[in-house]
């Protein structure tokens, strides 16, 4: 052969080949204009391609069949006028890859979720994004920057000379106003602003009864309805549905003019509310967003601080002191579903003499061995089945049918697209920010690792002693026992959709066994049941989930007449 060709030159000629080769240009080149802000800033920067034009595409990333495409990066100082190059090794979902985006036609948007510096007690200083009044909502939070989508092309040469500009940003959020019925306070909390190195303030909605201001000799029972960041009080109104109301459809509940039973249900709670055998209490939503979620779970923790204690010592009590509370333990109860679920029940075991009885409907996990559908004591990968042979997918969202609309692995790598270090604001993640040890760069250690799911033991162990209000209980039951027997309600559909009905069964077991004393509360749960099904064997889930108020009243008046002291106030609340 004459004239070979050099090996070297060969291997250079393919590398310029590949790095020339049309399929491998998957850049689009984000900035923000001078106008919206001329520091450097710090953030979670995020790139959203939609193929579907009913809303901005911002407001179409979600866990379930119907999401539309996201990637993420972290910038920290970034200026005015300075692109930030998303390429096709920034990942992404449910591609994880711009390269692996179907050619087709798209909308574009890009938006920057701005994290502030947090200088905490502990010593640690973290970037996190401060909730604005909006619960912790990356997608619509106060000061966070965003472009208009416009439309794009992606071809099977790839993407080309795409420049995305953030020209906007989200304005502030009125706060809600007082009304005759319902007022609204915020405390500033001491024990968290020295953990947090600044202001910290902790919010609530108050719902007064009847007569409040014609029987100044009335103090109050509380109940303190628990759950996600509330903006107002919410399911109270005083006026009916306007007979012009456009009905609108709910996919959640397969309900046409859904819109309106919602409105005459809160016209009807307010009747309910006035009537004349009513028992009158104050009814509280809490406001206590973190950094990292719309609410902090209502416990302390590590990474984010006393809120339990906050909670409970400091934002109670004043609003027990403004709106003439009892400000006892036997006069005081929680409720709420899901997350309000968990809280009501953790609440209760952490404060067992603070509060009178809780009622959890559909909770969070409550036993770790069934962390959903995974057992993080046993089990060494939370996203695989295990198998030698065969790799199958842990579900994370089922309907009453137990077809699978989502994935733990999917799940979990949604948030890590939205935010590393826990800082999502997701649901996975809040679990880590709350009952994991912080790490030694400031933020929750990893349960198990977000990529792969591999768990780690030690990490599970710690949730064990702090968090897994099961093993707590069996535990401590001989110290904790007579402090909550007949204090303890839980409730849960046996199809819920994210498999919480699980937890609820080990919990039960262990409750069943209790002795000296016997926990004399009530487990119930509901056939076929979705989230979050609170008890109501009469109603479906949405007509009951609006009637938290009011449906357990009936209990909690029968534990007041079991429990209350001797010489308690039973009477000045009563009147008609």
């Amino acid at each position: 052969m004459k004239n070979p060709i050099p090996l070297s030159f060969l291997l250079l000629f393919c590398v310029m080949g590949c790095e020339n080769d049309p399929k491998n240009n998957y850049q689009i080149a984000v900035s923000f204009d001078e106008a919206l802000n001329d520091q450097k800033l710090d953030g979670r920067l995020l790139l959203m391609l939609s193929n579907n034009d009913e809303k901005e595409p911002r407001f179409q990333i979600n866990d379930g069949l119907d999401t539309q495409l996201i990637f993420g990066m972290n910038v920290e100082g970034m200026s005015v006028g300075e692109n930030m190059v998303f390429d096709d090794a920034v990942f992404g979902y449910p591609y994880p890859s711009l390269a692996e985006v179907p050619p087709g036609e798209y909308n574009v948007q890009a938006l920057l979720h701005v994290y502030e510096t947090f200088d905490l007690s502990t010593g640690h200083t973290v970037k996190l994004p401060m909730d604005n009044g909006e619960g912790q909502q990356w997608n619509k939070s106060p000061g966070n920057l965003y472009s208009k989508p416009f439309k794009i092309t992606v071809t099977e040469k790839g993407i080309q000379d795409v420049r995305v500009v953030m020209d906007e940003v989200i304005p502030p959020i009125e706060e809600p106003a007082d009304t005759e019925w319902v007022k609204h306070i915020k405390v500033k909390s001491e024990k968290l602003s020295e953990f947090w190195g600044r202001d910290v303030y902790l919010g609530a909605h108050v719902l007064l009864p009847k007569g409040f201001d014609e029987h100044p000799e009335a103090k109050y029972p509380l109940m303190v309805f628990h759950g996600h960041f509330p903006s107002d009080f919410g399911g109270f109104s005083t006026t009916p549905p306007d007979p012009n109301m456009k009905p609108e459809y709910s996919a959640r509940f397969d309900m046409e003019g859904y819109n309106i039973v919602q409105a005459q249900e809160s016209y009807d709670f307010y009747k309910r509310w006035n009537e004349p055998d009513f028992p009158r209490f104050l009814i509280v939503e809490i406001q206590h967003p973190t950094p990292y979620y719309d609410d902090s779970y209502a416990v302390n923790s590590a990474s984010q601080g006393p809120y339990g204690d906050a909670i409970t010592y400091e934002l109670i009590p004043e609003i027990e002191r403004q709106f003439r509370g009892m400000g006892e333990g036997w006069s005081r109860f929680l409720y709420g579903g899901s997350t309000g679920g968990w809280e009501a029940l953790a609440v209760q075991v952490k404060y067992p003499d603070e509060y009178n009885g809780c009622f959890a409907a559909c909770p969070d996990p409550i036993d770790f061995r069934a962390y959903c559908l995974t057992n993080i004591y046993e089990d060494e990968n939370a996203y695989y089945y295990d198998s030698e042979h065969k790799q199958l997918e842990v579900p994370s969202h089922r309907n009453y049918l137990g077809q699978i609309q989502s994935t733990l692995r999917q799940g979990n790598h949604l948030e890590l697209v939205l935010g590393d270090k826990s800082r999502s604001g997701q649901q996975w993640d809040i679990w880590e920010a709350t009952y994991s040890p912080q790490g030694e760069d400031g933020y929750p250690v990893r349960l198990w690792d977000k990529m792969s799911g591999t768990i780690d033991h030690k990490v599970a162990e710690y949730w064990k002693e702090n968090y897994d209000l099961r093993h707590i209980l069996e535990r401590d039951w001989d110290k904790l026992g007579e402090h909550l027997k007949g204090k303890i309600h839980i409730y849960c559909g046996d199809m819920d959709n994210y498999y919480l009905n699980n937890a609820v069964y080990l919990m039960e077991d262990f409750l069943e066994s209790t002795t000296e004393p016997y926990y004399g509360g009530e487990v119930a749960y509901g056939d076929k049941a979705e989230h979050c099904w609170n008890g109501d064997p009469e109603q479906p889930n949405a007509i009951s989930r609006m009637r938290y108020n009011t449906m357990y009243v009936p209990k909690i008046m029968k534990r007041i007449a079991e429990s209350a002291p001797k010489g308690a106030d039973l009477t000045s609340w009563r009147y008609k």
